[in-house]
């Protein structure tokens, strides 16, 4: 029993090494989010908490959408040193940044036209897309700064180092603060204010990124060989996997953005309401990223080296603390949930319309936590084809069920369709999951 415990708690120890950085960079990102709602939540209108909801929104359905340049990054820098192939390592970070930098130039030239199409998808009133409008064209000019932060993440999380995107996370996070305390509540800039700073807190992150990677990776540069960088088999495998992480994120953007701007249709005070909850959404998931983290660089060590001993106990350590954390989340949606929703806005009015959904919230733990789970294995063992395919069948469900319940029980019809495609991508996964991972000769 002893032998047991103390493998156990060997595994646990390489789990925490990651989640609990992790946890930390990622518990600052929803904090961030509850910080600007919170700011937009104390102008004097509905309308700027919307406003702030609906442009994020818009920039998650950007951004979310290459999500692909992390995720690889981690799942083949993971492998490269599970393998001990540090040009390998490299020539990922490499491809990623070139991606990265890439696609936010692109974007920035495409602003405008992006910018009309995201507008048009919102039905609310005329005032809330003015300061929409306004969020979005000043925080776009931080495009490629944020995808290149993206392939730096993947890389520091591939190498088994979750502190340094946890010092990262957390001097973007508090510069995003302060920009935004002082340019809303110092110089009255409102809703341009909070874009203003979060944009220049992405620049500054990005170059911090840069800075810390020379400290403590620079030595690899030797390890660097230009003609591996475009190894034909290599980009093949890169641009196959980035395309159905791509597939897959796409359609996760589409339900997310999808929810909100239906909700911008349902009127200020619903719109106000789902996004606060979406608060408590995020609050988890950022919190069980964590752990989906620590079992993205550790399956792709696994991977990496061919230990199926090893990989088989952290599946298994991975998601008894998983089960835990979603727990801990339920009892404190079941029994603080008022608290929350006071820290995020002081409109009573707002406050009275959330309580109607309130007990939504304490179902996303419960089947929520297993879909972040499986997606960072997934990730890690770069097993992209059966994450897509999950994604495209939690999603077709989503949309049934929305069509189908929206008009009959209204906004309760949304977050029902909401729950079921959590439950779905979960469940498909787990039924997938030895298959998916037997394909790459680990199990």
């Amino acid at each position: 029993m002893s032998m047991f415990c103390i493998i156990f708690a060997a595994m646990d120890k390489k789990i925490f090494r990651l989640a609990v950085p992790n946890i930390i960079t990622n518990i600052t990102v929803p904090l961030l989010g509850m910080i600007d709602i919170a700011i937009a939540g104390h102008l004097g209108s509905a309308v700027y908490i919307g406003a702030i909801a609906l442009g994020a929104n818009i920039f998650n359905m950007i951004y979310w959408n290459f999500g692909f340049i992390r995720m690889s990054s981690s799942g083949f820098t993971a492998q490269a040193y599970g393998a001990r192939n540090f040009t390998e390592a490299m020539n990922v970070l490499i491809r990623s940044l070139m991606a990265g930098v890439g696609i936010g130039l692109l974007i920035v030239l495409l602003q405008y036209p992006i910018g009309k199409f995201a507008l048009s998808l919102i039905k609310s009133g005329a005032e809330s897309k003015i300061q929409v409008e306004t969020y979005f064209r000043i925080c776009i000019w931080s495009a490629p700064a944020v995808l290149g932060t993206y392939a730096f993440k993947g890389f520091f999380i591939g190498m088994q180092n979750a502190k340094t995107p946890m010092v990262i996370a957390i001097l973007n996070n508090l510069l995003n603060i302060v920009l935004s305390l002082l340019f809303v509540f110092g110089f009255g800039m409102q809703v341009a204010g909070i874009a203003l700073g979060t944009m220049l807190s992405q620049v500054i992150t990005f170059i911090v990124c840069m800075l810390m990677w020379l400290k403590f990776y620079g030595r690899l540069r030797k390890y660097r060989i230009k003609s591996s960088v475009f190894d034909a088999v290599a980009i093949r495998s890169f641009f196959r996997v980035n395309g159905d992480v791509f597939a897959r994120t796409f359609l996760l953007t589409l339900v997310t953005t999808f929810f909100t701007f239906v909700s911008s249709g349902m009127g200020d005070m619903i719109l106000a309401a789902n996004a606060l909850l979406m608060q408590f959404f995020m609050l988890f998931s950022y919190f069980m990223d964590g752990f989906a983290y620590a079992g993205e660089a550790l399956t792709g060590r696994y991977v990496g080296s061919n230990n199926r001993v090893l990989l088989v106990r952290m599946l298994k350590r991975l998601f008894f603390w998983g089960f835990v954390v979603s727990a801990v989340s339920v009892m404190i949606y079941l029994f603080f949930p008022n608290q929350i929703l006071q820290i995020l806005t002081n409109d009573k009015a707002v406050i009275e319309t959330t309580k109607s959904f309130l007990f939504w919230t304490v179902l996303i733990p419960v089947t929520g936590f297993a879909a972040f789970l499986w997606d960072g294995v997934f990730i890690g063992a770069t097993a992209s084809r059966e994450m897509r395919n999950a994604m495209i069948f939690s999603t077709i469900v989503f949309f049934a069920c929305y069509y189908i319940a929206v008009p009959l029980i209204g906004n309760n019809g949304l977050w029902l369709a909401f729950i079921l495609y959590l439950s779905v991508r979960g469940i498909t996964q787990t039924v997938w999951a030895k298959k998916a991972i037997r394909f790459r000769s680990v199990i």
